[in-house]
């Protein structure tokens, strides 16, 4: 996140103000200005797949903790390429336990200054907030980790166990994902009995106001289809029913209008059977009416309205590109779209890719399954694991910190809607939590977006519940 900050709050305005989001975050002026410093060199570090570098933002991390005390051999840096490099550090303890290993992904997804009000790698501080690609996901939660490295070894803090973060490459979508690539390769740096992913969770806010505090126990699964029409072309002069573009219209205008069933896990049944307590009115009551068996037509059809909700509530694929054609003055020899899923557990990607080929029911339109460019007939059929088992020390301790920052907020576990390297972790047998302390509003969620932005209090409050988060987890009883 990027360079100048355009303005800056006072201590005092921090320490003193509360405010609708939670308690004012506890943190020196040194770790505020640090952390932010390190979220403006991130945003303003270019981490994309198609020009940018991890290995450039690695770099610098390990040269921040390396400044900050660390053992060269603590920190290192590696990758399967030179522009995919991941690092990863270690804050050792006193081994009475098991490593715990935090992770975060260091690349974001494409932006074009042209859809943007400001350069999308330019650090900017405006009406309250940070805005640049990655201030929600999730260079602020890699820059809170780096934070807090630093701050624990310059305390001294000794946990009970060694503290890894790894930080890496291509969790969007990229040919070279660091967590997959760390533990086929490097398992012995990153080997723990748990894993926090900070890329995911967090504090569900309403006009600032805290409803939740979610932790992800589960996740969909993800999946590129590519979708292709294909046809002799011609002469435009001359146009034929047979055409590629038409065929493939139709066929994405039945799967627009098509839904895939409705299916609750343990955690999504558990999620909305707690959500109906806190909402009101019609929603709480839909939110009942869904758990009844069969759920409920009309109360799943009001909350597939929302799009969290509705992608809570089944298995979502949506077309996301289109390209056809080779001339203005030619019918189109071929025309092709990419189709993305997030699939729930206990299903397939090549399931999936067999569902859609019914849904299009058109021969024409080809259906495969887009493996990072790959373009394969079938797909694999490894399903989306099952949710993972809540860790008492986790969870309890989760609580406890958010009974101090956020009084009244429930602790809600909750399945992703999206995807994350926890699908790594998890297969490898390292049970995964997705916890942050950043405060998002339900209605301001930008990340992968044009103009993406976090609060700076939510940022600032971030900082001071890892550190709360980390110490209280590890500290001996």
């Amino acid at each position: 996140m990027q360079p100048q900050l355009s303005k800056t709050l006072s201590l005092a305005t921090v320490l003193i103000a509360y405010s609708t989001s939670g308690l004012p975050a506890q943190i020196d002026p040194a770790t505020r200005q640090l952390s932010r410093d390190i979220f403006q060199q991130l945003i303003e570090i270019n981490t994309t797949d198609s020009v940018g570098s991890t290995t450039v933002a690695a770099e610098a991390m390990a040269q921040r903790l390396r400044d900050a005390g660390f053992p060269t051999g603590d920190v290192v840096v590696l990758g399967p390429n030179p522009r995919k490099a991941n690092m990863v550090a270690r804050l050792h303890g006193t081994g009475a336990h098991k490593p715990v290993l935090l992770i975060g992904h260091l690349d974001v997804v494409e932006a074009r200054r042209s859809d943007w009000t400001s350069d999308p790698f330019q650090f900017v501080e405006k009406d309250g907030y940070f805005y640049g690609r990655g201030t929600q996901d999730m260079k602020s939660d890699d820059a809170i980790w780096v934070a807090e490295f630093i701050r624990l070894k310059q305390e001294g803090f000794k946990p009970d166990r060694d503290l890894v973060l790894a930080l890496t490459a291509d969790e969007e979508g990229g040919t070279a994902n660091g967590v997959d690539w760390l533990i086929k390769n490097h398992r012995d740096l990153i080997d723990a009995e748990f894993v926090l992913n900070s890329d995911g969770g967090g504090v569900d806010t309403r006009n600032g106001k805290p409803e939740i505090v979610s932790v992800d126990a589960s996740e969909k699964l993800y999946a590129d289809f590519q979708l292709k029409a294909t046809n002799p072309g011609g002469h435009s002069s001359l146009p034929v029913p047979e055409n590629a573009i038409y065929h493939l219209a139709d066929a994405l205008g039945r799967l627009e209008h098509f839904q895939f069933p409705v299916e609750l896990n343990d955690v999504t049944r558990a999620y909305f059977g707690r959500m109906a307590s806190l909402e009101t009115g019609q929603r709480a009551a839909d939110m009942r009416a869904i758990l009844s068996q069969p759920p409920d037509d009309d109360a799943v059809a009001r909350l597939s309205l929302q799009p969290m909700d509705n992608a809570k509530l089944r298995t979502t694929c949506v077309a996301t590109r289109l390209d056809a054609g080779h001339a203005n003055n030619a019918l189109p020899q071929s025309a092709q779209a990419n189709v993305n899923c997030r699939i729930l557990p206990g299903h397939t990607r090549e399931e999936i890719r067999q569902a859609l080929i019914h849904i299009l029911a058109d021969p024409k339109v080809a259906v495969s399954y887009d493996d990072h460019g790959r373009i394969l007939d079938s797909a694999p059929n490894a399903q989306a694991l099952p949710p993972v088992k809540l860790r008492p020390d986790v969870m309890q301790t989760l609580e406890k910190i958010a009974v101090e920052m956020w009084p009244g907020t429930p602790v809600i576990p909750t399945m992703a809607t999206g995807a994350s390297d926890g699908v790594y972790t998890n297969a490898a047998g390292m049970p995964t939590y997705g916890i942050s302390g950043l405060a998002i509003d339900t209605n301001d969620v930008r990340a992968h977006g044009r103009d993406e932005r976090l609060r700076v209090e939510s940022f600032d409050q971030g900082v001071d519940f890892y550190y709360r988060y980390l110490k209280a987890l590890t500290s001996s009883h």
